[in-house]
């Protein structure tokens, strides 16, 4: 039975109550939660992996940004989208449910769709593929449970991109045994379902999980379902050895509403994208996305010497995606296989300490692209056929020095060598086709110098990012073989840490100069063209703060901790011309130019829960003329919830929620530089959300 929004206000009326009444109650108490001992750990003192560095956030010379499970567990526990948006820097959008787009920095100029120009890696495998796309909704929401976000070119050790880097992590090193249910239930006929089992000691453990995700969604034509099926496994042979698997599948539909006009917009965001210019609209073209992806890899360390590691990585994975669009029919099959490996040396010298890496990277991917008439969401005559081999290979080396513990040193850089072999049928072959760029260095030089309590960074590196191989060979446009690849010289310069051990902060400013700019086009029929488009200037600072704002001083709190994040980015077009058109000096498009996201959380000793969280947006540009902005919005979300664990083996857990409670108007991924006018993909207003847990602990 679908879950009304009565029934939901209804619900979150009686848990608000129960939640007042709990608060009036004195001296009731239980033992601690999971969620309020990951709360109480400060986020400066979280140990993360960045640059190889693997040590706490604060020590690393860089711009970080973490989302550890507790931040996913402020919102509806069904997409990731809204607790990645936390991160100052970053912007993750959903054009439709099921439709992510991420990026850092302004990164997503160059994504119609899905996630380019950032580098992502999953339990230490390249998830990004050699064509340099990353089909990040592939992954369910319980497949993150931690994830680290390199703001700014991470190339001198990840390659191709000037975006940044993703590092996910699916387990953590505290897992227990047992087994996980869930189940939650929302507007828009939401139903999300998760079971899991953890078996294993303290030298083996191992999760099987299996989510179902299925929505009607938001808009006409935007239903989506998931399915994910994953088995992650960590092996500690002994103190010199440790193996990482994963395996994964992961089947995902989404409809695709494609996006509105203004005035259609207005009035009604609901609407499906209707015909024109010769072409069906998306309702009757049935637009939609249907992937299928398997991914299979292991990383394994071990300790050859005292004074040196190897890590190392191999996998295989393989996408198969099915795309009816208003204008074809697109099918393809994507296999890749690829590895990493790293070799790490530490030697002491007085008070230096040097940290040594030097290793490589290696992806080749073998795609297959078939692209049919569209005939009411079913493929018809072939059109043309598409062979296309991709590989991508790096060297890297990065020089560490940790002097007095106070002054760090750090320098590293790649080479990187792409290649594309492209060949088209029509239905004869238009002869081989061949793209190659070798021997792009990307360096980097950082420096940190530690005070008692705070930490100041600098650093300066270089990005260097291929056109990938949807830009240069989209199946909506012409070939371009000839786009060139992206590349400039970012600084940064930071100050990071915690005044008297409870307010944690991260100011960073940045000025990105990159050359080549590769921005998207749309034309009638929706398909995506490509072309360089000159000199960009991107300045910014960004602002993170946490924050215990009761201190634990009331009777009854267990931890609470106030945060806010605050981002300020000045991206204009240096120099940037098209045929009659100028547009130096413009904003570019689809960035805001400030952004706020804040909140609050807090968790009582008698189980009770509750979090406010608050985001908002600047006037968003839209096309490369200014001409239209998408409009400001503010995003007020709410979640309460009661926990209890019984016999130190069963836990229970009951949410509720609540997102845009001020029902605003908003579009969450506007198709940039749309043909037409159509930019806009409505969210969804004020909905609900309520779920169970139950879990058993061995």
């Amino acid at each position: 039975m679908p879950f009304t929004s009565l029934t939901a206000r209804v619900l979150f009326t009686t848990t608000s109550l129960c939640l007042f009444i709990s608060l009036s109650k004195k001296g009731y108490s239980q033992e601690p939660v999971s969620d309020t001992a990951v709360q109480a750990i400060p986020l400066q003192d979280v140990r993360v992996t960045a640059f190889e560095h693997n040590r706490r956030l604060k020590d690393v010379p860089a711009a970080v940004g973490y989302v550890r499970r507790s931040t996913l567990e402020r919102f509806s526990p069904t997409s990731i989208v809204h607790a990645m948006n936390t991160v100052a820097g970053v912007r993750m959008e959903e054009r439709s449910p099921g439709s992510y787009r991420f990026n850092i920095r302004g990164s997503s100029l160059r994504s119609p769709f899905g996630v380019r120009n950032v580098k992502v890696y999953f339990n230490d495998i390249p998830f990004t593929d050699p064509g340099g796309h990353t089909y990040l909704n592939q992954l369910g929401y319980y497949n993150f449970n931690s994830i680290e976000i390199i703001k700014g070119p991470g190339s001198s050790l990840y390659g191709a991109g000037t975006g940044g880097v993703l590092l996910i992590e699916s387990m953590n090193g505290l897992e227990q045994p047992g087994v996980m249910t869930e189940y939650a239930t929302g507007s828009y006929n939401m139903h999300n379902a998760y079971g899991s089992f953890t078996a294993g000691n303290d030298k083996v453990v191992t999760r099987t999980g299996y989510q179902h995700q299925q929505s009607d969604g938001y808009r006409a034509h935007s239903a989506m379902k998931r399915d994910v099926l994953s088995w992650s496994g960590r092996f500690r042979f002994d103190e010199k050895r440790f193996l990482k698997t994963t395996f994964l599948y992961g089947d995902l539909f989404y409809e695709t509403p494609g996006a509105l006009t203004r005035g259609e917009y207005e009035a009604n965001p609901k609407a499906a994208r209707p015909g024109g210019f010769g072409f069906p609209g998306s309702e009757a073209a049935r637009a939609s996305i249907r992937q299928r992806t398997f991914l299979a890899g292991a990383s394994y360390e071990q300790e050859i010497f005292s004074w040196l590691k190897n890590k190392s990585v191999l996998y295989g994975m393989f996408t198969e995606l099915r795309n009816p669009t208003i204008r074809n029919y697109g099918k393809s099959s994507e296999p890749h296989v690829g590895g990493r490996s790293v070799f790490k040396f530490n030697k002491d010298f007085a008070s230096t300490r040097f940290n040594f890496d030097i290793g490589t990277e290696w992806q080749q991917g073998f795609t297959s692209v078939d692209i049919h008439r569209n005939i009411n969401g079913h493929p018809d005559s072939l059109q043309n056929h598409d062979e296309i081999n991709n590989r991508q290979s790096l060297v890297f080396a990065q020089a560490t020095a940790d002097i007095n513990d106070r002054l760090t040193l750090n320098a590293g850089v790649s080479l990187n060598t792409f290649k594309i072999r492209f060949q088209r049928f029509l239905p004869r072959s238009l002869g081989m086709q061949e793209r190659n760029i070798k021997n792009e260095f990307a360096p980097r030089l950082a420096i940190m110098y530690k005070l008692d309590k705070v930490s100041v960074y600098s650093s300066v590196s270089k990005g260097f990012s291929p056109p990938t191989s949807a830009e240069l060979i989209p199946t909506g446009g012409a070939i371009n073989l000839s786009l060139n690849p992206e590349d400039g010289i970012n600084y940064d310069l930071g100050v990071k840490g915690r005044l008297d051990k409870e307010l944690t902060f991260d100011v960073n400013a940045f000025f990105f100069k990159l050359n080549n700019t590769i921005v998207q086009r749309r034309d009638a029929g929706g398909g995506d063209f490509f072309v360089n488009a000159g000199e960009t200037d991107q300045k910014g600072i960004e602002i993170a703060l946490t924050y215990p704002l009761l201190k634990r001083s009331i009777a009854g709190i267990a931890a609470d901790q106030s945060w806010v994040s605050y981002t300020y980015h000045r991206f204009k077009y240096d120099d940037f011309k098209q045929l009659n058109n100028d547009f130096s000096g413009n904003m570019l498009p689809g960035v805001a130019p400030h952004t706020i996201a804040a909140g609050y959380d807090v968790f009582f000793k008698n189980g009770f829960l509750g979090t406010v969280t608050y985001y908002y947006s600047d006037p968003i540009p839209v096309n490369d003329a200014n001409s239209e902005y998408a409009e400001a919005y503010h995003l007020l979300g709410m979640k309460i919830g009661y926990q209890k664990i019984f016999k130190n083996h069963y836990r229970l857990k009951l949410i509720a929620g609540v997102e845009n409670l001020l029902d605003e108007r908003y579009s969450l991924g506007n198709d940039i530089n749309g043909f037409g006018g159509r930019y806009y993909n409505a969210a969804a207003d004020r909905n609900y959300y309520a779920g169970l847990i139950f879990q058993w602990m061995r």
